[in-house]
């Protein structure tokens, strides 16, 4: 028999809809195999769809699946957020300042930042310098000059990300991805915003090389970078970022450094409720 399940569309990192990432979220998809949950995902064709299961662990509130058209994620920012939020609608939005959500990588805090919500970046599993070779297709597949690359490192807390630091938001806004020179390479580029025009403090841009196509607004890839440049000393404690403005959105996170702790934060926005049948 057809199983019937809570269904919303969210749109995270957006100070209005159809601005941010969306993201897909399935609720009460306990029953749902694996299978169901990848097919489902393959046919969204979003960045990312979520499932919201019951926690296998008495700290979380829930647990949560992550799965791109392509495969399954340990670890994903934007859907983090997004599936907090619909989390704390279907439960009368709980009074409690934190949240706990489970899922492949660990139990991840999301917190309360007034209307924002915000997720504990967790701990690199790669870092340190890109090897020459790395570089190589970097400067390649981003169509960058020799030397235009001020600092570069493994920034992976589950994507694969390569972090890579610009000159000037021009620079970024520029890149003219070259996915097949990228051969599968995750790459996220920063540079600052300048001048008295500026909107945030960076911007920021995410080249998918596995998936050939640009993500509109990170929380997992703004995550890493604000912990290698932050820890480097490059940017503040404080800082906030522009990204997807090169396709036509307009994401905004905001990045908090506590006590060596990094917080990713921003606005998350309902836009379709419904059910769908698998």
């Amino acid at each position: 028999m057809p199983l019937s399940l809570p269904f919303e569309q969210v749109d995270v990192f957006a100070d209005h809809p159809c601005e941010g990432n969306a993201l897909a979220v399935v609720a009460d998809a306990d029953e749902l195999t694996t299978e169901q949950m990848q097919a489902f995902a393959r046919w969204t064709q979003l960045s990312e769809t979520t499932f919201l299961l019951k926690p296998q662990t008495p700290q979380a509130q829930y647990r949560v699946r992550i799965f791109t058209p392509l495969r399954e994620l340990p670890f994903a920012g934007h859907p983090t957020l997004g599936s907090c939020k619909v989390w704390l609608a279907r439960n009368g939005n709980p009074g409690q300042v934190e949240i706990i959500q489970e899922c492949p990588a660990g139990l991840i805090r999301v917190r309360r930042q007034g209307p924002h919500l915000a997720f504990c970046a967790p701990p690199l599993v790669r870092s340190g310098p890109l090897d020459a070779m790395t570089s190589n297709r970097i400067e390649q597949g981003l169509g960058l000059a020799a030397g235009q690359i001020r600092a570069s490192q493994w920034v992976d807390n589950g994507p694969g990300w390569a972090g890579v630091l610009l000159g000037s938001r021009e620079e970024v806004l520029a890149i003219k991805p070259d996915y097949a020179a990228l051969q599968g390479l995750n790459v996220g580029v920063i540079a600052p915003w300048n001048g008295s025009q500026a909107e945030t403090d960076v911007e920021v841009r995410a080249f998918m090389g596995e998936e050939c196509n640009e993500d509109s607004v990170t929380g997992s890839l703004n995550a890493s970078l604000a912990q290698w440049l932050i820890g480097a000393g490059i940017l503040n404690d404080r800082y906030s970022v522009s990204q997807g403005s090169a396709i036509g959105r307009r994401g905004r996170l905001h990045i908090e450094n506590v006590d060596g702790t990094v917080w990713v934060g921003g606005a998350v926005q309902h836009c379709v409720s419904g059910r769908v049948v698998f």
